[in-house]
């Protein structure tokens, strides 16, 4: 049995140990990569620059777009040079640090998509008063609010994992220092750390998913009772984006994150994880831009 010790660094496996396939894939997220950054930092500035977007909803666009950026950020480029170098090794502090941002990431995301609901709640069933709730105040409270609640979301995984013990060589299946595949690799109990986790992604998520659900059940009831079907369609585009964005979201990750050890599988892990944590950061801005009016005028 190899020792249980304080590993220094541990083997990300990555998506493939195939140099021509890491060529490829270095092409295929650098790509990625810059359309994520591009679209993202045109969403943030022309949210900024143009008044007709200074609005609560740009508001929260504004911050998810941040959000998206963080969260690719805190993985591609680590993945990029890993490709580049051939190498897989990270170190020990490097993959606690990248978890904690990932799991941050994550958190800030799902309840800046509830603090979005909220909003299209509020401008759809009480539109009279929409100005009056939704002040610059109640918007700024419900980002910090979400940014805070994804840095409680790591804090809660992070320090357990402080005290967990790994073998010697460790390997990670995994292109990185996601929370489940690391539990998965470890030598030492991580019964506790489990616990911690299921418990949080359903608390966290089941949380925002059921403001979020509320939320649309109000507002589905409410677009019903509009007579004029213009009327309806108006309402409803007003809120496709970002239900698309939610559904892409919610599928994979809370799965990913609530499934049992039992039906993991290397490759169904993967896919989900760059589905939720690279794809999605990169689709958001692009969904916006073409099922938002406002923002295909501004652009």
């Amino acid at each position: 049995m190899e020792n249980q010790t304080s590993s220094s660094e541990f083997v990300l496996l990555g998506l493939t140990s195939d140099p021509h396939l890491q060529s490829l894939l270095f092409f295929v997220f650098s790509v990625i990569y810059l359309i994520t950054l591009f679209g993202n930092t045109v969403i943030m500035i022309v949210i900024s620059t143009d008044p007709h977007l200074h609005s609560p909803m740009y508001f929260f666009l504004f911050h998810l777009a941040l959000t998206d950026i963080c969260y690719a950020t805190t993985i591609i480029p680590y993945m990029l040079v890993k490709f580049l170098l051939k190498q897989r090794t990270i170190d020990f502090s490097a993959c606690i640090i990248q978890m904690s941002l990932i799991l941050l990431s994550a958190g800030s995301e799902i309840f800046m998509l509830s603090a979005m609901a909220y909003d299209r709640y509020i401008a759809i069933c009480k539109p009279l008063q929409y100005q009056e709730v939704m002040n610059k105040p109640v918007c700024s409270q419900l980002v910090g609010g979400a940014w805070a609640m994804g840095v409680l979301h790591s804090i809660i995984n992070t320090l357990p994992m402080l005290n967990v013990q790994f073998c010697k060589y460790t390997e990670i299946k995994h292109f990185s220092c996601e929370l489940p595949p690391l539990l998965t690799a470890a030598c030492g109990r991580t019964f506790l750390n489990k616990l911690v986790l299921l418990s949080s992604a359903v608390i966290f998520g089941s949380s925002s998913f059921l403001l979020i659900l509320i939320s649309y059940i109000y507002i589905i009831s409410t677009v019903l009772k509009i007579e004029s079907a213009m009327g309806r369609q108006k309402a409803f585009s007003t809120c496709s984006s970002h239900l698309i964005i939610v559904v892409l979201l919610y599928t994979t990750a809370l799965f990913q994150y609530t499934k049992p050890s039992s039906v993991s599988s290397f490759i169904l892990d993967q896919l989900f994880s760059i589905q939720y944590s690279i794809l999605t950061p990169m689709l958001n801005p692009i969904i916006y831009s073409l099922k938002n009016n406002d923002v295909k005028t501004a652009l």
